[in-house]
């Protein structure tokens, strides 16, 4: 299997299978930004599909304001499909640089009944859109 082509037709499905109703911000979300608020229900299918865990650390934004978010490892790549929902200039941790509270979130995304409706949701649109 060639991972990086994988990936890249992984990330155009989560592209296409990203809605309001998956963002865990509806009302900020928009088609313009399509990752907008979908990062912790993308990790954790990742994880399902690529294997590895799901990350955790705060980026920050160019206003200063700290917000959380989950990416994932995989074989010690760093993958983040939803680094496009970050304006020009917000630093979005690294590897070293992240918060060790967790070593694999996957559990903890997922004990939110909200993030695990979400996730559901997008398992089954992205579903349709990777076949």
């Amino acid at each position: 299997m060639n991972v990086t082509m994988d990936l890249a037709a992984i990330a155009a499905a989560f592209g296409k299978a990203w809605t309001r109703e998956t963002s865990a911000d509806a009302a900020g979300w928009t088609p313009e930004i399509p990752a907008h608020g979908q990062c912790a229900v993308t990790a954790a299918l990742v994880r399902d599909l690529l294997g590895g865990r799901v990350v955790w650390g705060e980026a920050i934004l160019p206003d200063g304001v700290h917000v959380s978010h989950y990416w994932n490892e995989v074989g010690g790549a760093e993958i983040d499909l939803t680094r496009s929902q970050f304006p020009s200039g917000t630093l979005v941790p690294v590897a070293g640089r992240r918060k060790p509270e967790m070593e694999d979130a996957y559990d903890y995304v997922l004990s939110a009944p909200a993030t695990s409706a979400r996730y559901e949701i997008l398992k089954a649109a992205l579903a349709h859109h990777r076949s």
